[in-house]
């Protein structure tokens, strides 16, 4: 993990170098800042505004944003863990130990994902018996034209500006 860190600091550098070469001029720490993550933020934006319009249309949508948007947070906050166990020097500050901590997520994600799946074939199952047991008694009261069909009466609305007002606190 910490050899990962130095080499993205290393990378970090060059760009900073590289730019401020390029352009001709010394631009600080906060310039930099300013600017490449300006730019990476909004060519971040622009390609997941893209993915998230074309996975709005899919059916599960809501799903597969969410674990999106879970998984993006959940990376964030294993790096963070191992970051702050280097700084207090409560653990190992290890690349290994984040990929593990994602891991478990994906795994309890996936048996969500069985479990919705589970219950999804079962509520078809038990729709499909409801369908063919309500077909047949359709099927049976027709051949029985002696036995009428019962409706039940139907009792005319009620609104609350048609109730009297009676508070039980007024004196």
């Amino acid at each position: 993990m910490k050899e990962l860190i130095l080499i993205l600091a290393a990378i970090v550098n060059e760009i900073h170098d590289t730019l401020n070469q390029l352009f001709g001029m010394n631009m600080s720490d906060k310039d930099l800042h300013f600017w490449v993550m300006g730019i990476i933020g909004i060519i971040f934006f622009i390609g997941v505004y893209i993915l998230f319009k074309i996975v709005g249309k899919w059916k599960f949508s809501t799903t597969i944003l969410s674990f999106i948007y879970t998984f993006t947070m959940m990376t964030v906050l294993v790096f963070a863990i191992e970051i702050q166990q280097a700084i207090t020097n409560r653990g190992n500050m290890e690349f290994a130990d984040a990929a593990v901590g994602l891991w478990g997520f994906i795994v309890f994600f996936a048996v969500y994902v069985v479990v919705g799946v589970i219950y999804t074939i079962y509520s078809h199952i038990r729709k499909k018996k409801m369908k063919k047991v309500s077909k047949k008694l359709v099927e049976e009261q027709a051949l029985m034209p002696e036995k009428p069909i019962e409706e039940p009466i139907k009792e005319p609305a009620v609104y609350r500006s048609q109730v009297k007002n009676k508070n039980k606190f007024k004196k």
